[in-house]
């Protein structure tokens, strides 16, 4: 994986082997990054980043200044991971959480202005995703919520959904509060 923007642009990570992970791609993940610093002043926001697994996103937007960036996950190897690169090259806005994403969604107080989702492709409850994301009301107003999907799924249907952008097999579907 490699940063494709801010003070860590071309760094390269090389995430173990053994982590259960299926990094964005630096493709789609250049893309999206490209549509959100459409709208989106990053040093004035607070990420969430869902599924984090090896932190690629996470890192990317702690390279560009976000002002806040939670990472949750629930494999301890990537945690630990993740601890280590944020250690290495001091991303002090990142703060890691060892949750469920879904119970940490359920218990948050917090409200962010990016969520970014990755779950892994055969988890059959992805659409609850915006579904929680709405009914918890996790978004601040101008906010997004983007689910990284299979492009086999269809998101159109969950609540605040505005559109999908489609890279190869893999989609992003964008909601809005």
């Amino acid at each position: 994986m490699r940063i494709v923007g801010g003070r860590l642009k071309g760094l390269q990570f090389h995430a173990p082997a053994k982590l259960p992970v299926r990094p964005t791609t630096d493709m789609a993940k250049e893309a999206l990054f490209n549509i959100l610093l459409n709208s989106y002043d990053f040093e004035a926001c607070k990420i969430l980043d869902l599924f984090t697994g090896t932190g690629n996103i996470s890192i990317e937007f702690a390279s560009r200044e976000a002002a806040s960036i939670i990472a949750v996950d629930k494999h301890p190897a990537c945690i630990a991971w993740l601890k280590s690169v944020k250690e290495k090259h001091q991303l002090h806005s990142i703060d890691i959480r060892k949750a469920d994403v879904f119970k940490f969604l359920g218990q948050t107080n917090e409200k962010f202005d990016i969520i970014f989702a990755d779950p892994p492709y055969d988890l059959p409850n992805i659409p609850l995703l915006p579904q929680l994301v709405a009914q918890h009301r996790l978004l601040n107003d101008g906010g997004v919520l983007v689910v990284e999907h299979p492009s086999m799924l269809k998101l159109n249907q969950q609540p605040g959904y505005v559109e999908t952008r489609k890279y190869g097999y893999s989609s992003f579907s964008f909601f809005a509060p």
